[in-house]
């Protein structure tokens, strides 16, 4: 028996690795550890490297290393005060015997060395800002190429990375109304804070929504294919429509009409007094159309003192919720919509505003009145520059 549990015990000690023993050794204090001594400007290196919050952290855990078993203790010893493991003890401690410190430093990583130098990644940068090509409006990915001397995809990179795309444009338009200020902070003022005891509706029309039929049948999506419509179409003729947006409930009047004119804004009013409770107030945003400001509608005002008319700054249609109502009208029913004919796409419009209606949900509006005022300030102060 004694000799079954010698020999086994030969057979572990035996197969552990030379390395591993080796490790345990050197963390039992083993003498054969070759003993690390820094001298007095290779430690102060280390101790900056170590302390300086700019330093990489994987270099400051190289110098820290080292500091530790120049205090002497063995590498089990150092990589449990430290939490790392012992064989990155080891690692950096042979480094740091065989080449000083520049044993700490990166090797060099394997890969294709690079190409491209930081004067050509600027060249890009400023050529793209500052140029254009000679008989075009903006730079493509292979012409800018060509002239710096890299290839497209290293151009497209570059742009990628610093947020450049010459390709793409976006229009703007900065409200000249002269009570610009004034009437964004009433908007905001009843979609953030609106009055007690009363309704708050966005009010506008969408005009000239066409009928419009392809000449081919569309023909339905596949697995691996989209659907498929004919590009040309037959019209059959166009209707306005006119949407009452509540802002507390996302709920729509809808009112569908041949044309917009001020008797039928007075009307769609009228229609707006019929279905909203008689003992609220009702407070209605609109825009600056000419309609909107008829003697006829400033007659029905009068007898209607509840209704309270809130007009949007010029240009600057953004600021109706009624408008974002309209995007998901013209995204999900008259984008694909097929029209034979204007009764086809009246009821499609009523049944549209109907199965709103049933799940209706209101927008949520998040931005200040201030947080407004400061972006568009902001804009015009980069506008403003001797750039533009």
């Amino acid at each position: 028996m004694m000799r079954s549990l010698s020999q086994a015990s030969r057979v572990r000690v035996t197969g552990v690795p030379v390395g591993q023993f080796a490790g345990c050794a050197g963390g039992m204090g083993d003498s054969r550890l070759e003993p690390l001594v820094l001298s007095d400007a290779e430690r102060r290196t280390l101790e900056n490297w170590a302390k300086r919050r700019k330093t990489a952290q994987g270099l400051a855990l190289r110098a820290r290393i080292v500091l530790a078993c120049a205090d002497g203790g063995p590498n089990i010893a150092v990589a449990a005060r430290l939490g790392v493991a012992r064989g990155t003890v080891t690692r950096w401690r042979s480094r740091f015997l065989a080449r000083r410190l520049d044993g700490l430093a990166d090797e060099p990583r394997p890969g294709v060395p690079r190409t491209i130098t930081d004067a050509q990644v600027e060249e890009v940068v400023v050529r793209t800002l500052e140029e254009t090509p000679e008989g075009a409006t903006h730079w493509s990915k292979r012409e800018l190429a060509a002239r710096v001397g890299i290839s497209p995809t290293s151009v497209h990179r570059i742009w990628r990375s610093f947020g450049l795309q010459p390709w793409r444009t976006q229009d703007f338009k900065i409200s000249p109304d002269p009570l610009l200020i004034d009437k964004i902070r009433d908007v905001v003022g009843l979609y953030l804070a609106p009055p007690a005891n009363a309704a708050v509706f966005c009010v506008d029309e969408k005009p000239h929504i066409q009928a419009l039929e392809r000449t081919a049948p569309v023909l339905p999506m596949i697995p691996g294919v989209p659907e498929r419509r004919s590009f040309d179409y037959a019209r059959h003729g166009t209707i306005d429509l006119l949407a009452a947006l509540n802002i507390a409930t996302g709920k729509v009047i809808g009112k569908l009409s041949a044309q917009h004119r001020a008797v039928d804004f007075r009307d769609f009013l009228d229609q707006i007094d019929r279905q909203t409770d008689p003992g609220l107030d009702v407070h209605v945003i609109c825009d600056n159309l000419s309609a909107h400001k008829a003697p006829a509608v400033h007659r029905w005002l009068l007898a209607h003192p509840r209704f309270v008319l809130h007009f949007t700054p010029t240009y600057s249609s953004w600021i109706s919720q009624v408008e974002r109502w309209f995007a998901e009208l013209q995204r999900r029913c008259l984008d694909r919509g097929v029209f034979c004919s204007l009764d086809d796409l009246t009821t499609a419009l009523e049944e549209w505003i109907r199965l709103w209606n049933q799940s209706a949900r209101p927008f949520k509006w998040t931005k200040t009145a201030d947080q407004i005022i400061d972006r568009i300030c902001r804009y015009c102060s980069r506008i403003s520059g001797p750039a533009h």
